[in-house]
């Protein structure tokens, strides 16, 4: 092979497979975001209450592998574990009452390990009336006693946001305090985007304030017209919609999520509506580009 058609082959060959490369990356990346997409079984509540192997067909019907449980429907954790195993789904992590995590977090634990999580959370920290100081602040006590236990156990604890911790506090909101009195390395947190969008916050900004500390996702779509800047929590639970209907920024959101390192995302549907708006919302999720 002769030097300059030598130099054009190398040139070739190296365009090809930077190409080839670069297609790769953008085929990996599509599927990544896919591969950490799982179902929190609270969408199909009323199902599981009835039939909990069919409603898990179903959920595996849909072409996802993970999970994030809200109970265990009535079956204790073995018999619940052995259904996931049977219709090969795989609990990431779960949901637990704060009044758990405040008087026997081992307890917790303990069942946690049984179901084989990752995962360990609270999603609604009791409260009467708004959302207070003192509250927040025994809610800090409770975490970070729960999140060095779960990371001596090798699971990591987390906080799912609900709206209501974003009361005005000092310069900032009562969930400022939250994040900023809990031990980083053992203390994450779960965006829920529809409630932080119903609060008035902005997902993607709060998202890049704290990097580090969101490492799970609940996605839904709040349907147009929804009214927001409330503290409350609380929103009619059919104004969840199939994905890129509502008026959620879906892929701005899911975006900077993937940016700083979101772990896992979990369609969260508590409409109505879910068994018919999930499939929809999933193949919308595997368009998004």
């Amino acid at each position: 092979m002769g030097k300059t058609i030598g130099h054009h082959f190398t040139k070739l060959t190296a365009a090809v497979v930077a190409g080839a490369i670069f297609a790769g990356c953008t085929a990996v990346e599509a599927r990544s975001l896919m591969n950490s997409v799982g179902i929190q079984l609270y969408s199909v509540r009323k199902q599981m209450e009835k039939d909990v192997p069919g409603t898990l067909d179903e959920v595996r019907s849909w072409g996802v592998k993970y999970v994030e449980l809200a109970g265990t429907y009535g079956l204790d954790p073995q018999k619940f574990k052995a259904e996931l195993d049977e219709h090969h789904l795989i609990a990431i992590g779960g949901h637990f009452g704060f009044e758990q995590w405040d008087k026997d977090p081992e307890a917790v634990l303990r069942e946690a390990q049984i179901l084989g999580l990752k995962y360990v959370g609270c999603a609604w920290i009791p409260h009467k009336g708004d959302f207070d100081e003192a509250t927040c602040r025994h809610a800090i006590e409770v975490f970070n006693r729960a999140g060095a236990l779960a990371a001596e156990h090798k699971m990591t604890f987390f906080y799912h946001t609900h709206g209501y911790e974003f009361q005005p506090f000092g310069d900032g909101t009562l969930f400022d305090l939250l994040v900023n009195n809990t031990d980083p390395k053992d203390v994450k947190f779960e965006m829920d985007i529809f409630w932080v969008a119903h609060s008035g916050r902005d997902p993607v900004k709060l998202l890049a304030k704290y990097p580090n500390r969101f490492v799970l996702m609940h996605l839904k779509d709040m349907k147009k017209g929804t009214r927001t800047g409330l503290l409350t929590g609380s929103s009619d639970v059919n104004n969840d919609v199939t994905f890129g209907t509502g008026q959620l920024d879906m892929p701005a959101i899911i975006h900077e999520a993937r940016r700083i390192g979101v772990k896992y995302f979990f369609i969260e549907d508590e409409s109505d509506n879910s068994e018919k708006q999930i499939p929809e919302s999933l193949r919308y999720l595997q368009d998004l580009k």
